[in-house]
C-alpha cells in the first residue's frame, strides 16, 4: 500500500461541549485505512491579529507550532460551527495569522470542511464563508460531499458519540474522496 496520508483536524469552537470537537474525535475512527487522522495544535491562546503586534515581536509559539502542523500535514479538516452566518471569530483570527507566515501554510494545501450546529442548516453559510477564505489562500477545498449536521444535539449519544447513520456514511464518503484528492495532489 501506498505511504498512509496525514490529515489534521482544526476545530472551530472552543467549548467544553463542543459538538464540533466531539465531530473531529470521532473521524479517526471513520478514517480510510490508508488517512491518519491527529488534531492540530491548539489556537486559542492566539492574540487578536494585530500586524503592530507581528512587526515589534514576530510570530507568537503558538502561531508557529500551528503553522508547522499544517505544513507538515498532508491536508487539513476544519470542523467548526457557524456563529452568527459566517466563520467564528476565534478561528478568523487564527486563519488571519497563519495567512501572514511566509510562504503561508495553507497554500497548495488539500482542505475539507465539516460542521455541526444547533440548527437544522448544519453550518451551509459558514462552509461557504470559510471557503472564499480558502480560494483567497490557494488551498485546494474538497467540494462533494459536504458534511452538514444539522440538530447537532439529536445525533451525539450522551457520551459524545456521533450517532447518525446517515451522517456517518457521508463522512465516510467525505474522507475516502479526501484522502483521493490528497493522493493525486501529493503523489502519495
Amino acid at each position: 500500500m501506498a505511504d498512509k496520508v496525514n490529515v489534521i483536524t482544526i476545530v472551530g469552537s472552543l467549548r467544553k461541549g463542543s459538538y464540533n470537537a466531539a465531530l473531529a474525535r470521532e473521524l479517526p475512527k471513520l478514517a480510510p485505512a490508508g488517512m491518519g487522522i491527529a488534531a492540530a495544535p491548539p489556537w486559542e491562546h492566539f492574540p487578536i491579529y494585530n500586524a503592530d503586534v507581528q512587526g515589534a515581536t514576530g510570530f507568537p509559539p503558538d502561531v508557529t507550532a500551528l503553522s508547522d502542523a499544517v505544513r507538515a500535514a498532508d491536508g487539513v479538516i476544519f470542523v467548526t460551527p457557524e456563529y452568527n452566518y459566517g466563520i467564528p471569530g476565534g478561528l478568523k483570527n487564527a486563519i488571519d495569522w497563519l495567512s501572514r507566515i511566509k510562504d503561508q501554510p495553507l497554500k497548495d494545501k488539500p482542505v475539507a470542511i465539516q460542521s455541526a450546529t444547533g440548527g437544522p442548516m448544519g453550518g451551509g453559510r459558514m462552509q461557504y464563508q470559510l471557503r472564499q477564505a480558502m480560494v483567497f489562500l490557494n488551498a485546494y477545498t474538497f467540494n462533494t460531499p459536504e458534511i452538514f449536521v444539522g440538530s447537532a444535539h439529536t445525533k451525539f449519544n450522551d457520551k459524545m458519540e456521533f450517532t447518525d447513520e446517515a451522517g456517518i456514511n457521508f463522512i465516510k464518503q467525505q474522507l475516502a474522496g479526501f484522502e483521493a484528492m490528497i493522493r493525486k495532489l501529493t503523489g502519495k
